[in-house]
């Protein structure tokens, strides 16, 4: 019997769920356009690349590659468990830190659960939530900032899980370490609280609070991080939680037996022995950062005070037609459309070389404007 592929209906949820659209692939850019210099800084990449030390010891690993990995990840969960000072059953590794998302929302979120997050921020919170029968609670950001205050208010008898995402993707702000602490002692402990920390490594400002040491004594409170940013190893998709271990002896029945690879995991446990390149790479990034602060101010264009390898900066007209333009030149950055403010444009920060040429090509697009 044939079955007409039109007459086949998806579950309900997938109708308020996007595709994610990641920032445009240079090999794409490169089909479409025919250009031979292409300066991607859409993705929040490294561009420096990874640790020498992470590469060595992926191309060991790969002496091994038909063979099935270690499902948990053991030395790399000892060897994180040493540098962060927690308990190895206290670390869930994960296929990159959204993976673990994922884990989360299939694992907690039952039919008609609100959970709470910001408006705008990360997309992957609430196409998670919807997916497993959530009901996503927006709460408007202030400047660019979580309001802490209004998620708080925001709680009902509904909720089961709150995100904050700090540094915030997309505008790269964070919220003050007394204000957080003080919402992470608020947040009632039947409710889960994930702080998704990506771009952790990146931060400069002192008044950010690291939350792992908090996680003993809540919990409730749920720290992730990545290998993909800082780490500079995006491609090998290895993210980390921590957390109370009965949340991870959860999170492991819904677990793909293997959700990350030896390669992977090889070079993720090499990285974090290689802490000359994270302090090089964030340094690099903070000079990076500064400049393209400061020639954006010089333009009479403001950005949002970022701690992150990205900054938003808002525009006085249609940021997907400063996108287009850009990519016109070889420069790939991200619309802001795509991130819920259109009048913007969201560019990672790159080489010296990159945000220069970035900016030389910011102020071609934007001078017939003036």
């Amino acid at each position: 019997m044939n079955v007409n592929a039109h007459m086949i209906v998806p579950r309900k949820e997938l109708i308020n769920v996007e595709v994610y659209k990641p920032g445009k692939p240079v090999e794409e850019v490169r089909r479409e356009l025919g250009l031979s210099r292409i300066i991607k800084l859409a993705s929040n990449e490294n561009p420096l690349g990874c640790s020498v030390r992470a590469r060595a010891a992926m191309l060991l690993e790969a002496e091994s590659i038909a063979l099935y990995p270690e499902a948990t990840a053991p030395k790399l969960v000892e060897k994180l468990a040493d540098v962060l000072g927690v308990h190895n059953d206290q670390i869930i590794i994960g296929n990159g830190s959204d993976g673990i998302l994922h884990l989360l929302t299939r694992s907690y979120i039952r039919s008609g659960d609100e959970v709470i997050m910001a408006d705008v921020t990360f997309a992957r919170y609430e196409a998670n939530v919807i997916l497993d029968g959530g009901v996503p609670v927006h709460v408007p950001l202030i400047d660019g900032v979580h309001d802490l205050n209004g998620m708080i208010t925001a709680i009902t008898n509904k909720t089961r899980m709150i995100f904050v995402c700090n540094p915030n993707n997309p505008t790269g702000t964070i919220v003050a370490k007394r204000d957080l602490l003080g919402f992470i002692k608020k947040v009632p402990s039947h409710i889960l609280l994930v702080i998704d920390e990506a771009y952790f490594e990146y931060v400069t400002a002192e008044d950010h609070l690291d939350c792992i040491p908090l996680v003993k004594a809540h919990p409730n409170l749920i720290v992730l991080r990545t290998f993909s940013k800082a780490h500079g190893l995006a491609a090998l998709r290895i993210g980390y939680g921590i957390m109370d271990p009965a949340i991870i002896q959860e999170l492991l029945k819904v677990k793909e037996p293997f959700n990350t690879n030896r390669l992977g995991q090889a070079a993720a446990t090499a990285s974090l022995e290689d802490l000359n390149f994270i302090n090089h790479s964030k340094l690099v990034n903070a000079a990076g950062r500064r400049y393209i602060e400061e020639e954006v101010a010089k333009l009479g264009l403001r950005c949002f005070p970022s701690q992150a390898n990205f900054l938003m900066i808002q525009l006085e007209l249609s940021g997907d037609e400063v996108f287009q333009s850009l990519l016109q030149l070889g420069i790939i950055v991200r619309p802001g459309s795509m991130l819920g403010y259109p009048n913007t444009i969201r560019v990672s920060v790159g080489t010296q070389e990159e945000n220069s040429e970035f900016i030389r090509a910011l102020k071609t697009v934007l001078k017939p404007q003036e």
